[in-house]
């Protein structure tokens, strides 16, 4: 697919993931770590405007002076910016301003994109593109967010009926193993990938096996029985701060009523399904789970090593169930892409040799390598052409408002 054609879709894609909200939608911000779907799709607009339009066309003027500072991120070498908590109060631009910032900025990449450009110009457009992918994911998450923080629960789009598998139909959990040895980890190749997926380098793993499949709601069902959101031996020292503080006593959008739990999702409550992965879970809990399993969550290499010889095929975006679905396959490693996130057990740091780029654009990834744990696969709010086995999600362990998850695994 030509890049232009690339861009075009990906900009109606980000609009059709709004189609379903209000005006009143587009501005919800339930907490600070979540952005308005307006702010969304001003900021991706923001970031061809300023990274790729500005110095690379000539004569281009910028759709609104204020809109540099306005919606710019994290860039600080930018320039200044509103606090990232403050987003919801920008009522001006109106949505309305804001699609027709977005058609502007359109017109006149679609009019650099018809030229001959330098490699670094082509860099910076596919570098915008998946940066689009990765806010069209969040709008996803927060207005999931946005919406369930309403006491109404009201729903993102009415249900759509989607093939699963039987609720009494859970797929057996078996164990693959891998032996050890000193392997390749890390992008290899020449289509896009972003710079905290290299240098690509040797690592050595001692034997281990995966889990074929993602932890079902089931099987965390039996942890919270077991009492084990009380039972401080099997969570972390900040893991058991944070259970205590947030009074967590379940995943995130789960609520018992008269015994039964029920499940906040995108087409509003829906009674927890035991067979579906369980989602919205921390890191913490992620890690107290598979202790309380017996187990231990995997590496990032572990499962890099195990995922690469599978296809990125899944519960992506594009299939449009907007929520994880059960297991359907008893047969090799099943859902290692698509569905939930998954948790690893290793920290965000920079791989050897690993260089920012210059420039602003060094801040996309670099400067966030502390504090922050690493996920693996993709989730049904993922865009599949945007994920690949190397691809390195990352999150402070104590959030849980992606769709998050955990495959187990242990010493062979």
């Amino acid at each position: 697919m030509s890049l232009l054609r690339q861009y075009l879709k990906l900009r109606e894609t980000s609009l059709k993931i709004c189609a379903p909200l209000s005006v009143e939608d587009h501005s919800l911000q339930p907490m600070p770590d979540a952005s308005p779907a307006k702010w969304h799709l001003a900021h991706t607009t923001w970031f061809f405007e300023t990274f790729v339009l500005s110095p690379y066309m000539d004569e281009f003027h910028p759709f609104h002076p204020d809109f540099r500072n306005l919606f710019n991120s994290y860039y600080n070498a930018v320039g200044d910016r509103p606090l990232r908590a403050l987003r919801h109060i920008l009522s001006r631009p109106g949505l309305d301003e804001v699609h027709a910032y977005r058609i502007y900025v359109d017109e006149a990449m679609v009019h650099l994109l018809t030229l001959e450009l330098p490699r670094a110009a082509v860099e910076l457009i596919e570098l915008g593109i998946n940066h689009e992918q990765q806010h069209q994911e969040l709008i996803v998450t927060d207005v999931k967010n946005g919406l369930w923080a309403n006491p109404l629960r009201p729903a993102y789009r009415v249900k759509v009926e989607h093939a699963a598998a039987s609720e009494s139909s859970v797929v057996p959990l078996s164990w693959h193993s891998f032996r050890e040895g000193i392997y390749s980890v890390g992008f290899e190749g020449s289509s896009f990938a972003f710079d905290n997926e290299g240098p690509r380098h040797n690592t050595y793993l001692q034997d281990f096996r995966l889990a074929s499949r993602l932890v079902t709601n089931g099987e965390y069902l039996d942890f919270i029985r077991d009492g084990s959101y009380s039972s401080p031996l099997l969570w972390l020292s900040d893991g058991w701060d944070c259970v205590r503080n947030n009074q967590w006593n379940a995943p995130l959008y789960w609520e018992e009523r008269d015994g039964d739990w029920w499940n906040y999702t995108l087409e509003g409550l829906q009674p927890v399904r035991l067979n579906e992965p369980v989602c919205h879970i921390s890191f913490y809990e992620a890690d107290a789970y598979a202790r309380w399993a017996g187990a231990r969550l995997p590496s990032e290499f572990e499962w890099e090593l195990a995922a690469r010889s599978r296809p990125v095929t899944g519960n992506f975006l594009e299939s449009d169930a907007l929520h994880p679905q059960p297991a359907s396959t008893a047969d090799g490693l099943a859902q290692m892409f698509g569905d939930v996130w998954e948790w690893t057990g290793s920290a965000y740091t920079p791989y050897p040799g690993f260089k920012t780029a210059a420039g602003a654009v060094g801040e996309y990834n670099g400067k966030f390598m502390c504090n922050q744990m690493v996920l693996r696969g993709g989730s049904c709010a993922t865009p599949q052409s945007h994920m690949r086995a190397s691809y390195r999600n990352f999150f402070p362990p104590h959030v849980r408002w992606q769709f998050m998850g955990v495959r187990l695994a242990n010493g062979d």
